[in-house]
């Protein structure tokens, strides 16, 4: 039987194989903004994206333009395909059924699920959604490394790009997820805006 983590793991691979061949030699990393439906923690789900040289290259023509860091790395300037999550995986009904139903089962049988409404559910709701949401950041850590040791990236790609994994509900836990993500060869750029003011 297909688990969650093996769903989102094929999921995140084909998404990578589908990357445009016109797009690719001018991506230079990948998205990962968690999120959850209606900030819901038990429907969380990874929105994936890819940003390109010539969306930065556009940046400075802003009315308002980003400094060289934000136009880059900042996800407030990320495509809107970043933004909008055009491909989602994991416990969204509409966009990935099949995760839907199997985040959900495994929730249930990990005790991790709770119905609204139910009061002896809500004695430990914040506990499991703290839960949740742990298990979901490290599952999305996790996929961003088999990108990379999995040589996926290198394959669809033809060089290894870092992943960038965001939440902007969370911003500070930007720069520890990605690192934990990727090998730190491909995060210099990303990791130097860490020491911005």
């Amino acid at each position: 039987m297909t688990t969650f983590r093996q769903h989102m793991r094929e999921r995140i691979v084909q998404e990578v194989r589908e990357i445009p061949d016109a797009l690719k030699p001018g991506i230079y990393a990948l998205t990962f903004r968690i999120d959850s439906v209606d900030q819901d923690p038990r429907l969380p789900y990874l929105a994936f994206g890819y940003v390109t040289e010539d969306h930065v290259d556009r940046q400075p023509t802003r009315a308002d333009p980003p400094g060289e860091w934000e136009a880059r790395w900042s996800y407030a300037y990320f495509p809107p395909s970043a933004l909008e999550g055009v491909r989602v995986l994991g416990h969204d009904r509409v966009h990935d059924p099949r995760g839907s139903e199997l985040h959900h089962r495994e929730a249930v049988a990990e005790g991790l699920w709770w119905e609204d409404g139910i009061p002896e559910h809500e004695d430990d709701e914040e506990e499991r959604a703290e839960r949740l949401d742990a298990d979901f950041r490290a599952l999305c850590v996790d996929l961003a490394r088999e990108l990379h040791e999995g040589g996926h990236l290198v394959g669809a790609l033809g060089r290894s790009v870092p992943v960038v994994l965001y939440d902007m509900f969370a911003p500070d836990e930007m720069f520890e997820l990605t690192r934990a993500a990727n090998p730190p060869e491909v995060t210099a750029g990303f990791l130097s805006g860490e020491q911005m003011p």
